[in-house]
């Protein structure tokens, strides 16, 4: 049973960051950035990942709320804009890459480690970086409803056709940007996702689970999709119990 999607978190006020940092010299290459307390410099750096099916009309305003209280809960937060441009892909995991090599060093306020946190399309994201060899400096991943398996949401029709328009052709033509098909990652994984998600659908999740064992997926009973990146949410305790266990 779907639960009707609360989307009050994606228009809700937060907290200005404290800094605006660019990575890069297109519009899209930013990222907010929000101090933790003195506890975060014995923390990772949490670099977050919006969703929004890879489509330009969502941006990072979405993950504002979370981002804020992430930060409030002591650690250093980057929210990174990246460049969504239908039918060239590439060009988002470009910015992933690049935001996750540059940012760390100009950043204060951290252990010099990351956690990439991302929800939906951004969990998808964060799973690609996983994969990658080079992403050394990943402590782990915090994945919240990601699309995890882009042939099986394309086969599903997530988003009204948003995995061929992310791709500009069918996700199995281009492997090489589904995790699924990638290399299992080196850093640890933990997925959350809700039950009664609407929009990404748990088996998705449960998909990437099969491929790669090793993950650990939190099923959130009766959650929807948004209420994993909502701080006033029920759920939210868990995805803060989650993040803390990675950072151990």
């Amino acid at each position: 049973m779907f639960v009707a999607e609360d989307l009050s978190v994606l228009s809700r006020p937060a907290a200005a960051p404290d800094q605006v940092l660019a990575y890069g010299n297109a519009a899209d290459q930013i990222a907010d950035v929000r101090f933790g307390d003195q506890r975060a410099a014995e923390r990772p750096l949490l670099l977050v990942l919006h969703g929004g099916f890879w489509r330009p009309q969502y941006d990072r305003k979405e993950a504002a709320s979370m981002s804020a209280a992430l930060a409030a809960l002591g650690w250093t937060v980057a929210t990174l804009e990246y460049r969504r441009i239908p039918g060239d892909p590439d060009a988002s995991l470009k910015d992933i890459a690049s935001g996750l090599e540059k940012l760390p060093g100009m950043i204060a306020g951290h252990n010099g480690r990351v956690i990439l946190v991302g929800n939906s399309a951004g969990g998808h994201l964060a799973l690609w970086v996983a994969a990658q060899s080079w992403a050394t400096i990943l402590k782990g991943v915090l994945a919240l409803a990601p699309i995890a398996d882009l042939g099986l949401a394309q086969k599903r029709n997530l988003g009204q056709g948003a995995v061929m328009a992310f791709l500009g052709t069918t996700a199995a033509e281009r492997p090489d940007a589904d995790p699924l098909q990638l290399a299992a990652p080196a850093a640890r994984i933990v997925i959350a996702h809700g039950t009664d998600d609407a929009v990404v659908p748990l088996e998705i999740s449960a998909s990437y689970l099969a491929a790669f064992p090793c993950t650990r997926l939190v099923r959130l009973q009766g959650s929807g999709h948004f209420a994993l990146i909502d701080p006033l949410n029920s759920a939210w305790p868990v995805v803060v119990e989650e993040l803390q266990q990675l950072c151990a």
